[in-house]
């Protein structure tokens, strides 16, 4: 018997970081020595005080239901954290915890999104946001962002793409995958863009504490009452806290929105991990040396990944501020051959890089980005320069 499987669903595009992340997998299974690039996750161990919080919650019985949008504790850490470091006010009705920042984005745009909404989308953009947007029944409009710009939204793009339909821009600082991050300045332009054209704002920051060069990440949230209304943030443990399996992520919004997201979340997955809360809980209150020891680790990475890029014949990079990753400018390729093989685009470039030299990066394809690939410098210092010995000696050849 044919069924057929809902139309809406069938048209989402594969994650083709997970799949250059299935293959390396796989050759490595097979015995292959393969240093990988791909997917965006530290590889430090999760802080120990934040392990031991989560073993004490399993043998203290903290293994059951909690309320749907999250324990009131982590809300009230939460709430703190947001006034410390970011200068914003919430209360914990404001807050909805989720199983991680990409639920958290989920449901934002389940709740704010009518069918044939538009919300907005930088290019290169995180790889989940336009499938996002089309499970909401929403559409997706690109705006392409020069690397002239270092990747960031330039306003009189901004103010050209909105139309009637207009709902949302989905913002992202500290980027993934450029690594960009808006001063105040491009901030409170693209603020005033929002207010004056009535669209929401949905902020993902869940790179804010891995920045560098004495930059500062800004909460667009926090420049005005005004903004904060109109803008839901995003944010959670994974990245800054090396917490990515233990899925907890979150929403600051205005008390309509939240209550809306409660809902959403509490017919589809009810609470996040309940022994993931309390360790966040911990994590949030006391991991400020480990997560600075970590970004240190990972702002030498940077620097010896852009010098060593920038050094390499035919390849290039601009100096990411924040996050993890490089954005590997490869148009110098396009149209020439590799191995006997034409790069005609960033998948090319990806599958010779990790048939023939043993490297998985991500193609700039999956971020909109088709003449760049993205690396991730979350990985050993060592596996790092070999990595890139390897890409050197096969884009010699």
């Amino acid at each position: 018997m044919k069924i057929q499987l809902s139309k809406k669903h069938a048209g989402l595009a594969d994650s083709v970081t997970l799949a250059i992340n299935a293959m390396a997998k796989q050759m490595k299974l097979e015995g292959a020595n393969i240093i990988s690039f791909g997917v965006g996750e530290p590889d430090f161990d999760t802080p120990d005080n934040i392990r031991e919080a989560g073993i004490k919650a399993i043998k203290e019985g903290r293994t059951r239901y909690t309320a749907a949008s999250g324990i009131i504790e982590l809300k009230e850490v939460i709430c703190k954290k947001l006034k410390d470091d970011n200068q914003l006010e919430y209360s914990p009705e404001n807050i909805v915890v989720s199983n991680g920042a990409k639920h958290s984005l989920f449901n934002a745009l389940q709740a704010i999104c009518n069918p044939g909404d538009e919300v907005i989308v930088p290019i290169p953009y995180w790889v989940s946001y336009p499938e996002m947007v089309k499970m909401a029944d929403a559409v997706p409009v690109f705006i392409d962002c020069s690397e002239k710009n270092e990747f960031k939204l330039e306003i009189d793009k901004l103010v050209k793409a909105i139309t009637p339909k207009t709902k949302a821009l989905l913002l992202n600082s500290p980027s993934n995958p450029t690594g960009s991050i808006y001063t105040k300045n491009e901030l409170e332009a693209i603020v005033q863009v929002a207010i004056d054209n009535n669209i929401l704002i949905i902020s993902d920051e869940i790179y804010e504490k891995l920045v560098y060069d004495n930059e500062k990440h800004i909460s667009i949230a926090s420049l005005n009452d005004k903004v904060k209304d109109i803008t839901i943030v995003v944010n959670g443990v994974s990245k800054a806290y090396a917490m990515t399996g233990w899925r907890i992520g979150y929403t600051a919004s205005n008390t309509e929105i939240a209550n809306l997201m409660s809902k959403i979340q509490s017919h589809s997955t009810s609470n996040p991990n309940t022994i993931a809360q309390h360790a966040s809980v911990e994590g949030i209150k006391n991991s400020d040396a480990a997560i600075e020891k970590m970004r240190i680790s990972f702002d030498e990475r940077r620097k010896y990944m852009v010098n060593r890029i920038n050094k390499m014949k035919e390849l290039s990079c601009i100096v990411p501020k924040g996050a993890f990753y490089v954005m590997l400018n490869i148009s110098k390729l396009i149209g020439k051959k590799i191995e006997g093989r034409i790069i005609n685009n960033s998948l090319d470039f990806a599958e010779i890089v990790i048939s023939k030299a043993n490297v998985a990066v991500v193609p700039g394809s999956a971020f909109g980005a088709d003449n760049f690939a993205r690396l991730s410098y979350a990985n050993s210092i060592e596996n790092i320069k070999e990595g890139l010995d390897r890409i050197e000696k096969l884009i010699a050849k």
